[in-house]
């Protein structure tokens, strides 16, 4: 029985990390069964209630430090952990990880990560040493691997892949439609979602956004409901979007597991999101989708699906909002075969992130 210990910005009530432990653990015990998976976590019973598996408080080093001794394999990931624009600490403590793992001797995998940006000279000598230890690397984007070359980290080998969610199935969409009704957003009328984060305090994309969504109820009677990837901070960012609409719309006022956000996805018309996973579970949904972009990891996540965000943060106008709307209003009624390709292509490259991690534990 192979034991993993994962590494990454698990228990803390964000569905889109959240779902990446969640399709990793999927694709693990899809290829393993009986694998045996424990996760550094910011919330240990939170992972093991909602993953069932073993789990460790994230700053509990002896315990991490025991548990690594004892493990095949240690992932780092997925997601964009090695990285100093959202906070200059946690590089330092996600590569602190990896040191012990590589101090006791064991393997060690960058799984599906979004690297970057690192700015400051001791983060990219930290990357550099430490990321040159590692035995195998994937990134979910082309600008990871450029970044990677960049900080000169070149000794481990280094395969693009795809976001661990993207090897997620569609699932029922009945579920989300229950939870719909519970907020009386049923009917023929079509439902676009948006996703929105506080980012900085800037209140422009707020403005644009209200715009945005007055302007889809009165010009499409479409019903708009915000949901929340990051809980409950993403419900807060919403109020004030809400806050400066005319019409009216509907904040989903709970915390939901992945099924339930990818499935309340699955039933919107269009996603407009500001958060990547917001926009990744609606590629897995085959939901159209709209992004702005506040990060290099949407503009990157954008490419692999060949669309271009709609602005960034900074200088998104209601008017290219509504110029994006009209041109992808007609997709949203007939489906898109070459979206699909794309989504099945993407899917394939996820799933090959666990059967690399395994290869490695069957190479020691």
């Amino acid at each position: 029985m192979s034991e993993i210990v994962i590494s990454g910005y698990y228990g803390f009530a964000n569905a889109g990390d959240e779902a990446m432990l969640a399709a990793m653990i999927e694709a693990f015990t899809d290829l393993e069964p009986s694998v045996s998976i424990t996760v550094i976590s910011g919330n240990p019973k939170d992972t093991r209630e909602r993953h069932g598996v073993k789990a460790l408080y994230r700053l509990n080093y002896p315990k991490i430090f025991a548990a690594i001794a004892r493990c095949d394999l240690l992932i780092s990931g997925g997601g964009s952990l090695l990285q100093d624009v959202t906070s200059d600490r946690s590089i330092y403590y996600y590569l602190s990880i990896v040191f012990i793992a590589k101090h006791l001797g064991k393997p060690v995998m960058l799984y599906a990560q979004g690297i970057g940006p690192v700015r400051k000279a001791m983060a990219q000598a930290a990357m550099r040493y430490i990321g040159n230890k590692v035995d195998l690397i994937t990134v979910r984007d082309e600008g990871s691997r450029a970044e990677l070359k960049y900080l000169g980290v070149d000794q481990p080998p280094v395969f693009v892949t795809a976001d661990p969610v993207l090897a997620m199935h569609p699932v029922d969409r009945q579920i989300g439609r229950t939870i719909l009704r519970k907020y009386r957003v049923e009917g023929a009328r079509p439902i676009v979602g948006i996703s929105v984060r506080e980012w900085k305090d800037w209140g422009h994309y707020k403005t644009v956004l209200a715009q945005t969504a007055d302007y889809l109820v009165r010009n499409y009677q479409a019903r708009v409901v915000f949901l929340p990837m990051q809980w409950p901070d993403d419900y807060e960012a919403a109020q004030k979007v809400v806050s400066h609409m005319q019409e009216s719309a509907t904040l989903l006022e709970e915390e939901y597991t992945t099924t339930e956000m990818l499935s309340l996805v699955g039933n919107l018309d269009l996603l407009i999101g500001v958060r990547l996973h917001a926009l990744i579970f609606a590629a897995v949904m085959h939901v159209p989708l709209l992004g702005i972009s506040y990060d290099p990891k949407i503009d990157r996540f954008l490419e692999t699906m060949s669309v271009h965000h709609v602005g960034s943060l900074q200088s998104v106008t209601f008017e290219a909002m509504v110029k994006h709307i009209q041109a992808l209003w007609p997709e949203m009624l007939q489906s898109n075969d070459s979206r699909q390709a794309r989504i099945n292509e993407l899917r394939n490259k996820a799933f090959s992130n666990a059967e690399q991690a395994l290869a490695l534990i069957d190479h020691k």
